[in-house]
């Protein structure tokens, strides 16, 4: 494959309603689009979702960040060996930029992809998608109203698995988590606290507040505080979820895991794209650790596709998927039809019959992408 350019544009996209939590209050997207061209007229598209309180990223970073590689990259990249090649030459680099990668390393895969006429997963020597996937029902820090409300829908849905933003305030929570067991009594509730406190001490008593005893505890201590993070996880019951706190392999080895109580959150954007999200997978999948294949809150049909590859390869593993709202939270997508769970939380495999399954993502892009004022800015 020979790359003829590659481009980024800011993607905006409003959403249906606001998305709150502890860290941050969206109404719109905030991601980066990425189109790579190549010269036998095949077109990729990638997405990253910078977030600052997450990997100290910002828009204007990501796209400077594409700016200064895109001649290199057209210029050596002709194969996933290539790619594999440059990711490891330029690690730090992308440490520092993860989002930012992400939305050029995964328009490459589908540039290429396409280029050779088969999936991602056949160029990834990843096993080929099968089955259904189950996601998550995912609740913010709404008025109690507007809880309610979200609560009675995914109840109608049918449900089952709920990861709730959490105040840290114990009768606010405690009203959430009633509301959640009243609509569904047998429920799995995970909490995610988004770095709420500072100390073991804090955790532990706000634990011990709780009505409901949580399925899991997601981030509760300041991001990559690791002595108390271990100290944490040697003396609470409740499974820890890393998210800040584990964005690329280098975390791995200071993570104290031999208490079997951590689990870890692996967002495609946050750990620098699909094929180092793959890595850590592998070695956490080695290690035994159990997996989520999360998403920030606003990702468009790429980036759900992306996480269907990672949670098809490492099934065994996932004990839950979050996103694949698609056009449920956004007011359009980047694609013709949205990738999205249906009922029960379930999103379909696509299937064979479809005019698009050998290529790329297997998805169709609006013609107009990157001249839609309604989509970019």
């Amino acid at each position: 494959m020979n790359i003829r350019d590659i481009e980024a544009r800011a993607l905006d996209i409003p959403f249906r309603h606001h998305f709150k939590h502890h860290s941050a209050d969206r109404s719109r997207t905030e991601a980066l689009l990425v189109r790579t061209r190549t010269q036998n007229e095949c077109v990729g598209f990638g997405e990253g979702c910078p977030r600052e309180y997450v990997t100290n990223e910002t828009l204007a970073g990501c796209l400077t960040f594409v700016e200064h590689h895109a001649a290199d990259l057209a210029k050596s990249i002709h194969s996933t060996n290539d790619l594999d090649v440059w990711i490891d030459r330029h690690e730090h680099q992308i440490n520092a930029n993860p989002a930012a990668w992400c939305a050029i390393e995964l328009s490459l895969l589908d540039a290429i992809s396409k280029d050779l006429g088969q999936s991602i997963e056949t160029t990834l020597g990843a096993p080929p998608l099968v089955g259904n996937f189950q996601y998550t029902a995912v609740l913010g820090d709404n008025s109690p109203s507007a809880f309610g409300q979200l609560v009675a829908q995914y109840a109608g849905l049918g449900f089952g698995d709920f990861k709730i933003k959490i105040t840290g305030e114990a009768q606010n929570d405690n009203e959430k988590l009633s509301l959640v067991r009243e609509a569904v009594p047998d429920a799995r509730i995970r909490l995610d606290a988004n770095n709420i406190w500072g100390t073991v001490e804090e955790v532990s008593t706000y634990l011990h507040s709780l009505s409901v005893a949580p399925f899991a505890l997601e981030e509760p201590l300041q991001p990559r505080a690791f002595d108390e993070l271990n100290r944490l996880l040697r003396i609470t019951p409740v499974p820890i979820i890393l998210d800040e706190s584990f964005l690329n392999i280098s975390h791995f080895g200071l993570i104290d895991t031999s208490q079997n109580n951590v689990i870890v959150n692996i967002r495609i954007s946050k750990m620098g794209g699909l094929m180092r999200a793959r890595s850590i997978a592998r070695l956490l999948s080695d290690a035994g650790i159990p997996l989520i294949i999360g998403a920030q809150v606003g990702e468009t049909s790429l980036l759900t596709r992306a996480g269907l590859c990672l949670a098809n390869e490492f099934k065994e593993c996932v004990i839950a998927q979050e996103g694949a709202f698609g056009t449920l939270l956004l007011e359009t997508d980047v694609t013709n039809e949205s990738l999205m769970f249906g009922s029960k939380g379930r999103l379909v495999c696509p299937g064979t019959g479809q005019d698009v399954t050998a290529h790329g993502f297997e998805i169709r892009y609006k013609s107009d992408l990157f001249g839609s004022d309604a989509l970019l800015s």
